[in-house]
This record gives structure tokens, C-alpha cells and sequence, in this order.
């Protein structure tokens, strides 16, 4: 049998700078995209911060940083407490901890503030930053993760919705089964996961297959499954908890900085319901959809998503680096 995998294994070569960095009281993995011959890494550019969905770790933003960082700005990619080769310890994968970790990063990475840009999972830190930590977040991209009391409506009065995200939130519930059907058969169960929730056109290409290679192995690294369920245990569980009121109750709050919501328009797992009506949420709110992609719109279709995420970031007010 062999031996799961190291957490130093998605530290890839390439023009990615690993960083180890200490934020909200925990070690942190981020990726810096620079290239060797031009750059170095500074803290003069504008911080974009890159936060991943479940399953995935910092690699799912690989075709999203080049075109970041080639716009001016300083592109990061995360892995979320418990993923990847951040630390992952046996608490705090709520959206109160998910927010601090993101504004902790933006200030170990040495910035005072950032945009954050976030998939499913992240772009609820997305959400929960510029909420909780308004001083930190200057505007959020978020790619098929609608505010939580919007898409918590739409689960409850739209039966899509509703019938989209049962499956999988009432299953994590279970104890150690999802953790062990999640790892077995060298990620199989993930793979079915992604593959269902992707538009068929990015299922039959290369990248994808090298994708999926690379999540198979991550999430097999001890205490990644159980990690990433966690999110999503706490997302059913604290409906009814005390804290679950709290936090809907601080979330209830239009932002007034520009919020992106990029959604591609063959998502099965997120409908365009509970995305459009996220304007409740925001003053300056701007939904697009990707034609053609499923709910990896970064991944499926990074040629439209990435330019789109870097229109929205030259419209933003404030300085960046022109190469």
C-alpha cells in the first residue's frame, strides 16, 4: 500500500514564490506567481488574494495569477486552513475564522489591503472579509458563491436550489464515512464531484485531466478530507446554533465596495437564483456569467473569467504597477 502524500508535494516548481506565512495564529501556504528573469517579490504592487473552493487547493487559480500579475498587481494564491500544505488544525473552518485568516494573510503578506477573489468555499471568506474586516477589503471577485443569506433563501424556496446542494451538505453531516469515501480509491469520489459539477467541454481536455491528477493527490494528505468537510459541517450545523444567527445576523449588511459575482452559466451546483439576487448584499454589484463553463468558470474557461476579474480590477480606484 502505498503512503499518502506529503503536504510539501503541491509545492510545484515553476514561476510560483512559496511562502510560509503566519496569519490568525496558524501557518498559511501561499503562492506568489513571479517570474524569475523580471520580478522579485515586492510589496509596491496592489494585493490580489486568491481563495479556493472545496477540494482544491492553490493550484485552481494556475491559469488566473499569470493574468493577474502581468495586469500590475500582486497576485497570491492561498491554501484555506486545512488544505494543501497549510496547517490544519482541529478547529476554526467557520466563516468567522475563514474571514480572519483572509484579512491575517493580507497583513503578513505586508499590505494593509486587498481584493480578494474567491470560489464556492473562498468566496464566502470573500464575502465574510469585506463584511467582518472592511478596512482590509478594497472590492471582492467571487466565482459561483453567492452571499450566504441569499443563496440560504434560495435553498430553502427554490427546490433546484435546494435539490442541488442536499446531497452533498446532508452527507458531510455523517461521521468519518465522506471522509473515507472522499480518499479512497485514490480520490475517486472527488473526482465524480468535480466532473459532475464541470460543463462537459473542459472534461474531455488535458488541463483538466492534469487537474484532476493533482486534486487526487491533495486531498489524499492526511487531514485534508476531514478538513474540508468541516467547512461544510459548519455551514449546515450552525443553521441552528447560536453562532449560525450571529453570523447571518453580521452578514446582514449591504457592502459598499464594487463586488464582482462571476457564475458559469452551465453550473448545475449553483443556480442563478440565489447569484442575482446577492445584490441585496452590495451597492455596486456586478453578476456576469460565463458561457460554455460549469462551476470551475476559472478553471473551464480561464481565457474569459481572468480578463473579466482583470477589467474589474483596472475599474477599481487607486494605483497599480504598469509593466
Amino acid at each position: 500500500m502505498n503512503a499518502p502524500p506529503d503536504p510539501s508535494t503541491v509545492r510545484f516548481a515553476g514561476p510560483w514564490v512559496h511562502h510560509d506565512v503566519r496569519a490568525n495564529g496558524i501557518r498559511l501556504h501561499a503562492v506568489e506567481y513571479l517570474r524569475a528573469d523580471r520580478d522579485s517579490p515586492s510589496a509596491i504592487r496592489p494585493l490580489v488574494v486568491f481563495l479556493h473552493g472545496f477540494g482544491g487547493f492553490w493550484w485552481s487559480w494556475r491559469h488566473l495569477l499569470p493574468q493577474v500579475h502581468d495586469a500590475g498587481y500582486r497576485a497570491v494564491a492561498v491554501d484555506l486552513r486545512g488544505y494543501g500544505d497549510s496547517d490544519k488544525p482541529p478547529r476554526g473552518y467557520d466563516g468567522w475564522t475563514l474571514s480572519g485568516d483572509a484579512s491575517g494573510l493580507i497583513r503578513a503578506l505586508g499590505h494593509t489591503s486587498a481584493t480578494l477573489v474567491g470560489h464556492a468555499e473562498g468566496g464566502l471568506g470573500c464575502w465574510a472579509a469585506a463584511t467582518l474586516h472592511p478596512r482590509a477589503v478594497t472590492a471582492i471577485a467571487v466565482i459561483s458563491s453567492p452571499h450566504p443569506i441569499a443563496l440560504k433563501r434560495s435553498a430553502l424556496r427554490n427546490r433546484g436550489q435546494r435539490s442541488a446542494m442536499l446531497g452533498h451538505m446532508t452527507f458531510a453531516q455523517l461521521p468519518r464515512m465522506p471522509e473515507d469515501r472522499l480518499t479512497r480509491d485514490d480520490g475517486a469520489a472527488l473526482v465524480e464531484l468535480i466532473a459532475e459539477r464541470s460543463g462537459p467541454a473542459w472534461t474531455e481536455t488535458a488541463d483538466y485531466a492534469d487537474a484532476i491528477a493533482r486534486y487526487r493527490s491533495a486531498i489524499q494528505i492526511p487531514g485534508t478530507a476531514h478538513c474540508a468537510l468541516e467547512y461544510s459541517r459548519w455551514a449546515w450545523r450552525s443553521q441552528f446554533r447560536p453562532d449560525g444567527s450571529r453570523f447571518a445576523s453580521r452578514m446582514n449588511q449591504r457592502l459598499h465596495i464594487p463586488v464582482l459575482a462571476l457564475r458559469g452559466e452551465q453550473d448545475p451546483y449553483i443556480l442563478s437564483q440565489p447569484v442575482l439576487s446577492s445584490h441585496d448584499w452590495a451597492v455596486d454589484y456586478r453578476p456576469r456569467e460565463i458561457v460554455g463553463a460549469g462551476h470551475f468558470a476559472h478553471e473551464e474557461a480561464p481565457d474569459d473569467a481572468g480578463p473579466q476579474i482583470v477589467e474589474f480590477l483596472r475599474s477599481l480606484p487607486g494605483p497599480r504597477l504598469l509593466n
